[in-house]
């Protein structure tokens, strides 16, 4: 009797025990299923190589875990419906970065879309650095990054066309040789990280040659151009009237100097002042197009836009890939020596209206527009080649002027600007716009909201040179917001403004990191308009022109 009642209460405590599992695994289910936005419970328990097999699946498609979200294909306006506002945002050399510690995760934006993906989901500190070594083996690429609070090291592996990969840790070091991982990022294949990583590979030599654009005498390439480009890894060169006569030996030329580039990874900017009008560089082969000013005459989106088209054609045919055009100057002073119609209109709504139809002509030929003269040359009676201009206006009256298709033409993607020798004395008493921190820095980059190309207008004009030397005044440029610095003449001499400028940054009076965001500024701009090496094939003429004339017609 006493087995039996033992039995009894044996198989009462089983039946019990089976009771209880079974309503703790539909409890689990249920919660799984609560809310998308915590991660399955299944996760935690995955060994580290799972879960990097599972971090490389999601990072296939641009994601990471369970954030909807996708580098490259969410918008903006998208992430703020899905995550809400950021708790912060700041901009960085590569782009704006919006935080959201609430979901461990920060976005880097490029423009509208995302480019980067960054999670620091708590799970990332079960792997460590041999596990991603044991399971994905070496990595591609591997950076350290170290600043005041800390050191850490970055794998870099490539998940597909798409999409890389970085793993951050701590630095390994003697006491702690196997750190775990503190974030991971997911990132664009064709985004500015990569840019960054290449400028981080980048001497300082090849970074300051990046940001000189230089001008040669003669119809042939000559020994200083030809050191400039080969040895000094120059990042572009001008082209004036003296140096193109023919449409063949214009051909031959743009390929002689990608050939010299063709050593260097990044292609050379090859420009021209191509406006129409008087201001026409081409040969007399090619068909010349109306000024600035008839176009402003005409006052019709339509002609501005196939006119901006026209120059742009022109310039690709023969090789070219930056025009230094249009000419956003208001002609507001009659006796303005080196305006006139070269500019658009007197009017800063005409001019902004039109202007900007004919830097997107240009830009739909794949060449590069620059605007300018900013902040505005048109309320000038000397000519900047023969002096400094001054221009005594107050900030409110240059917004109402000067500034307005300026302002305008960059929030409809302007992609560099050239800034004016002139003296604005209620702006900056001391520079020429163009050495000017107030109004590079401030007034265009902060004001403006402009985060494209910064160059300067030809350093070896007389507005310049009367006062300062060509290499101090290339430092002054640099340290004010410039970019690029335009030398059109006197080669042999720029050899001396590259090793002024290494020796300023060595020296500290530049720092690296604002050279490090003008050559990303410049890389990226390249990599927009997809500039290469390749040589271009002898153009027709006789088609170049026929097609000029045919949509000039069309509006007379």
């Amino acid at each position: 009797m006493k087995k039996l009642i033992i039995a009894v209460l044996i198989l009462i405590v089983i039946v019990a025990l089976g009771v209880m599992l079974t309503l703790n695994r539909s409890h689990k289910t249920s919660n799984d299923g609560d809310s998308p936005k915590n991660p399955p419970s299944q996760n935690e328990e995955q060994t580290a190589e799972e879960l990097i097999r599972q971090i490389m699946k999601n990072a296939e498609e641009g994601k990471v875990f369970h954030i909807p979200v996708i580098a490259g294909n969410t918008k903006r306006e998208e992430v703020e419906n899905i995550l809400g506002s950021p708790e912060k945002t700041e901009k960085s050399s590569v782009g704006e970065y919006a935080y959201y510690p609430a979901h461990h995760l920060s976005l880097g934006f490029d423009g509208p879309l995302v480019f980067d993906v960054r999670s620091y989901d708590e799970r990332l500190s079960a792997i460590h650095l041999q596990d991603i070594l044991d399971t994905l083996g070496e990595p591609e690429k591997e950076t350290y990054y170290e600043d005041g609070t800390i050191s850490q090291i970055i794998l870099y592996y490539t998940v597909n066309n798409d999409y890389l990969i970085k793993w951050i840790l701590q630095k390994p070091t003697t006491a702690s040789p196997n750190p775990e991982v503190h974030h991971i990022s997911v990132i664009t294949a064709d985004n500015p990280s990569k840019i960054a990583n290449a400028v981080a590979n980048m001497s300082l030599e090849e970074k300051i040659g990046q940001m000189v654009f230089a001008g040669f005498s003669g119809e042939q390439t000559n020994e200083h151009i030809k050191q400039l480009v080969v040895e000094r890894k120059i990042g572009g060169i001008i082209f004036l009237k003296e140096n193109l006569k023919s449409s063949r030996q214009i051909t031959s030329l743009l390929n002689e100097v990608k050939n010299l580039n063709s050593g260097n990874p990044y292609p050379l900017f090859l420009g021209i002042d191509q406006e129409g009008g008087s201001i026409n560089r081409l040969p007399d082969e090619v068909a010349v197009l109306p000024s600035n000013h008839l176009i402003g005459l005409k006052n019709n989106a339509a002609y501005a836009y196939d006119f901006g088209r026209l120059l742009g054609k022109q310039l690709s045919t023969f090789g070219f890939n930056v025009d230094f055009a249009p000419v956003l100057d208001v002609n507001s002073n009659p006796n303005n020596p080196v305006i006139g119609n070269r500019a658009i209109s007197n009017d800063p709504e005409t001019v902004s209206n039109l202007g900007i139809q004919i830097m997107k002509g240009i830009q739909a030929e794949n060449i590069i527009s620059v605007i300018k003269h900013f902040p505005g040359h048109g309320d000038t009676s000397v000519d900047s080649h023969l002096a400094l201009p001054v221009v005594n206006k107050s900030m409110n009256e240059l917004k109402k002027m000067e500034l307005l298709p300026f302002k305008n033409a960059i929030e409809n993607g302007a992609d560099a600007v050239m800034i004016a020798h002139i003296l604005l004395p209620q702006i900056d008493q001391h520079y020429p716009a163009s050495m000017s921190k107030t109004v590079i820095t401030d007034l265009l980059r902060k004001n403006l909201g402009f985060d494209g190309v910064v160059i300067t207008d030809d350093l070896t004009m007389k507005a310049i040179t009367n006062q300062y030397s060509l290499e101090k005044a290339a430092i002054s440029s640099v340290k004010a917001g410039s970019d690029i610095v335009l030398i059109a003449h006197h080669e042999e001499k720029i050899a001396s403004v590259l090793n002024r400028l290494i020796s300023a940054v060595e020296r500290g009076e530049i720092s690296e990191q604002q050279i490090n965001e003008s050559v990303i500024r410049i890389l990226r701009l390249k990599e927009k308009y997809q500039l290469t090496h390749s040589s271009v094939e002898y153009a027709s003429i006789e088609e170049l022109n026929k097609e000029i004339h045919t949509i000039l017609d069309k509006y007379n």
